[in-house]
């Protein structure tokens, strides 16, 4: 029984660090980490009986969650800058819901600015102002 939990805990952690290899942008990363942190406690906090099972399940869960919500809001934002148009995803069962609106665009550092909100089971969560830039931008200031 025990070697069975250990082989679906490797290929479980072996599939998030295989899907979380995909990602396109940093931020990705940040999301999947708060995702974690966040699944672990509540996890944790959950499951009375076994409370080190609870975070482990709570995490990997919560980090997936964290690192796609994140990898679609940026996809949604670039795709926001580069068309110049509204654009919006949401789940099929309307859990949750990202929009991006372009903002404007500044000729001089060559970055779209996106307005960025995330709803999840219909509250705003999220809402924000992205950079979208069409280069790579090395300095922290303008």
């Amino acid at each position: 029984m025990w070697q069975r939990k250990t082989i679906a805990g490797f290929v479980l952690g072996s599939f998030l660090m295989l899907t979380g290899a995909c990602t396109t942008n940093p931020y990705t990363y940040q999301g999947g980490t708060t995702g974690a942190a966040i699944g672990a406690a509540a996890g944790a906090l959950i499951d009375k009986h076994n409370r080190w099972r609870g975070a482990v399940i709570g995490g990997a869960l919560g980090s997936a969650l964290g690192a796609i919500t994140t990898e679609i809001a940026a996809r949604a934002a670039r795709e926001a800058a580069m068309s110049n148009r509204p654009v919006a995803y949401q789940s099929t069962d309307g859990w949750q819901r990202v929009e991006a609106r372009p903002m404007g665009y500044d000729a001089k550092t060559h970055c779209h600015k996106v307005h960025e909100r995330i709803w999840q089971g219909g509250r705003l969560v999220k809402d924000r102002i992205r950079e979208v830039c069409e280069g790579e931008k090395f300095t922290p200031g303008y």
